[in-house]
This record gives C-alpha cells, structure tokens and sequence, in this order.
C-alpha cells in the first residue's frame, strides 16, 4: 500500500495544484489530508471546491474548526480571510470532517495530537524555539492506538518518528505554508527553510514502512505577491523564502 499524505494546505492553491500534479507520477493507492485546509489570505473558496471535489480522507484541522465555530470577530486575520471566501456548501463540508479516521486497519490520522488538534506531538516549545520531544515522551502521548503508522501535521516541519514500540510517527511537512508564527504556547515560530509545496509517501514494504518527503516547485512568487496585495507581509515573506517574518 502507498499512501501520499498531504497537510496543512492553508487555502494555497497554487501549491495544492502543484501536489495533485505530482500525484499523477508518484500514483498512490490512497490520499489522506491531515487538515488546516483553508485558512490563509490566499485562494480558500477554489482550495475549498477542489478538495471537496476529490475522493481524499481528509480530518479537521484546529483552523477549520475555527472556521465552524467562531463568530467572524473573534476570527484571526487568516481565518476571518477564508471565512469571507467560503460559501454555505464549504462550510457544510468542513462540518462533515471528522476529529480522526482510520487509512487502514494499522494506519491512524489526526491534524495534531489523538486528544487536541492544536498541541504539538513530536516538538515542544522552549524559549521560542521547537525541540524534539523524546520519542519516549512521544509514545506515551500515544498510548492505547494500536496502529503501525500513525499520521500528523499541524507543525508545519516534515519529520519521522520511530517509537520505542515500533511505531512511526510520520509529519509529511506543510504543502502551503512553509512558515509562520504564533504566540501559543509561547510566542515562536516554525519554519520549513524553503518555500517549496510539500507532501509524503508512506509505502509499505516487507520490512515495514518506507517514507518518502516530496518538495515542489510551483510559482510561490505569484502566491506572495497575492498575499502582499491582500495585507499580508508576513505570509508573503513566509511563501517566497521558507522563513517566518518575525513580528517588530
């Protein structure tokens, strides 16, 4: 079985298009989208129609929670910018989304954590910067999922985790937003150190899982200069370099 794992797309529609191009080579058995789908200050009503257009399982991310349970004033800048996009049926599909699923019957999905779609698994946040978390650590966080890969996003940084009990942790990094900052748990930030579209295989073989990281080139000038039309400095510098624009 091959798997391509996509997340956090933020409403890139240029990049998202980029991955479903690609997937034309790498032709996966299965497609899963580990959420955060929409929001950005980008394309969110045509990310929003070509998702639901594709026959991918696909979880909730924290953001289109946002997008389903706040009132418009209490939005981000980020979420508010999808929401005034979206139309009734967009928001019906974010509705239809599950918290997690199953890909298969040993491979588990959820946007962040089994318990909260917006903590960390795999990293931690010390002194603005995100550490590793130990994979024992990890592990416990993890207790009682019986599965032998277990798929996450929500940080933005592709990495795999083997487990102390042969478990894989497997983040196949961010297809459209390579960088950004927050202010939770502490202010920090994350960042892919290119500006690359990215997404994952995970394929199983006889000695187990195999991975593979995908980065794409697609035109993320033409996405920074929306952004920056749109007010957003920040998520242009994040698109055309791969490095968050830290805050003055």
């Amino acid at each position: 079985m091959r798997i391509a794992v996509l997340a956090d797309i933020h409403g890139n529609f240029d990049a998202l298009q980029a991955v479903v191009e690609d997937l034309e080579r790498t032709r996966p058995d299965l497609v899963v989208n580990l959420g955060d789908c929409l929001s950005s200050p980008l394309k969110a009503r045509e990310t929003a129609d070509l998702l639901m257009s594709r026959d991918w399982l696909t979880v909730r991310g924290n953001h289109d929670r946002y997008l389903i349970e706040r009132p418009l004033d209490q939005l981000g800048a980020s979420d508010r910018a999808a929401f005034e996009q979206l139309q009734p049926q967009h928001f019906d599909w974010l509705r239809s989304l599950p918290f997690s699923a199953r890909a298969a019957e040993d491979v588990v999905l959820f946007h962040a954590t089994p318990g909260d779609d917006n903590t960390y698994l795999t990293e931690q946040i010390r002194g603005g910067r995100a550490e590793i978390r130990s994979a024992t650590e990890v592990a416990a966080d993890l207790a009682g999922i019986e599965a032998s890969l277990i798929l996450c996003g929500h940080s933005h940084i592709a990495r795999v985790m083997e487990l102390p009990d042969g478990r894989c942790v497997f983040n196949p990094g961010s297809v459209g937003q390579p960088a950004y900052d927050d202010v939770a748990p502490e202010p920090h930030v994350m960042q892919a150190e290119s500006p690359h579209a990215r997404y994952g295989i995970a394929e199983r073989c006889r000695a187990g899982w195999r991975f593979s990281f995908v980065a794409l080139r697609y035109d993320w000038s033409a996405a920074a200069e929306l952004a920056l039309s749109r007010g957003r400095a920040d998520w242009a510098h994040a698109l055309s370099t791969g490095h968050a624009l830290k805050p003055d």
